[in-house]
């Protein structure tokens, strides 16, 4: 019997395990931190069936759609995956550059601009990079990469200044399944929002008063935001609220008065109610009360993107001009702008400060004290 069972012990041992190991790990290598910014995601090409990949994990998310899985299933992949990826595939090829989706690229830049800065006062001990919640690069693929270049702690920055379950949530859902998969856990700060963040308030009045100084001012001013079911408000998504108080927040430090600017949301789908007021029905309904000029400025895109270039600044024109208006103007997204990769420096050191920053010689202490008792390395 015994015998039995110190086999069965041996053979279970051997198995694969459950929980991945740092490979290479020496205890050498300084330890480093790990600065991870994402963003939503973005299609492998303007083409049906990127497209139908990309919607199909998006769209698979429940933080997304809050619905019973067997009904959305059938839903997803019977009627809209057949349908939405040709769609949307349009959308996508009228605004895809060489680089590939513009938010690819203005992610990119923000991580290489983060980089750069940090690199500066940092020297290597910080690494910074970037992930997509949906497509690639993944939030796993690249979170295990700091891990194994020697980052023992873990800074992440979902580019979502107001937070939502959908998105924020959603991010951590992502991060927290990859976790769930290592042996050796980083020490971990996760920035759930910056919507009220005294840095980007002034990184966002930087940029309407660089548009103002170059083609003047509008009669209306719009902050348009993502939209989410009104159903998610209810249940408790403090999103409406973090958006309404950053516009709140701009428009002071605009010096706006009360009636010149107002918030609405975009980018609704399907039937039920989401937030209102929506952004297409507020510029049909200031046409026709005979206002002719707004700017638009969509506070809760870190990036611009589909949102914005095709949805808001093509379609939404028009929607104004069709209606009556006479001048439109988008102003983008802070993207990788001067005062943004500011903003963005200043939220992450506040907390890289919570951090007592090892110092140049403890790794080797470290080595010496691990050899001297049995480590390899």
């Amino acid at each position: 019997m015994h015998f039995l069972v110190s086999w069965a012990i041996i053979f279970l041992t051997q198995l694969p395990m459950k929980y991945s190991n740092s490979d290479n790990f020496s205890h050498a290598t300084p330890a480093k931190v790990g600065i991870l910014i994402t963003n939503l995601g973005t299609p492998d090409a303007p083409t049906p069936k990127a497209l139908r990949r990309y919607l199909g994990e998006f769209l698979a998310d429940p933080r997304v759609v809050e619905m019973p899985r067997w009904l959305w299933r059938i839903i997803l992949h019977g009627i809209i995956l057949r349908i939405r990826p040709r769609r949307s595939a349009k959308a996508y090829a009228s605004v895809w550059q060489e680089g590939g989706s513009p938010l690819m690229i203005h992610t990119k830049a923000q991580a290489d601009a983060l980089s750069s800065a940090f690199k500066e006062e940092y020297g290597e001990s910080v690494v910074v990079d970037f992930a997509m919640r949906y497509g690639s690069p993944s939030i796993a693929s690249v979170a295990e990469r700091l891990l194994k270049s020697g980052c023992r702690r873990l800074i992440v920055l979902p580019l979502y200044p107001q937070y939502s379950a959908t998105t924020t949530g959603s991010t951590f859902d992502a991060l927290a399944d990859w976790l769930k998969k290592r042996r050796w856990l980083p020490d971990l700060r996760f920035i759930s929002h910056y919507h009220d963040h005294p840095a980007y308030i002034q990184a966002l009045a930087n940029q309407v008063k660089q548009h103002w100084q170059k083609y003047g001012r509008a009669e209306k001013l719009i902050f348009s935001y993502h939209g989410i079911p009104k159903r998610y408000l209810i249940n408790g998504d403090p999103y409406h609220c973090e958006c309404y108080k950053t516009s709140r927040l701009l428009a002071e430090q605009l010096g706006l008065s009360e009636g010149s600017y107002l918030t609405s949301f975009q980018s609704r789908f399907g039937r039920e109610e989401w937030l209102k007021p929506y952004t297409d029905m507020t510029l049909k309904q200031l046409a026709r009360e005979n206002v002719k000029s707004v700017q638009v400025l969509c506070p809760g895109f870190s990036s611009d993107c589909l949102e914005t270039i095709e949805e808001i600044d093509e379609e939404n024109r028009g929607y104004f001009l069709e209606a009556g208006g006479e001048r439109f103007e988008y102003i983008p997204a802070l993207n990788a702008s001067e005062s943004h990769i500011q903003a963005l420096s200043q939220i992450i050191k506040n907390e890289l400060s919570h951090w007592q920053q090892p110092g140049k010689k403890d790794h080797l202490l470290t080595e010496k004290e691990a050899l001297k008792y049995g480590a390899k390395h």
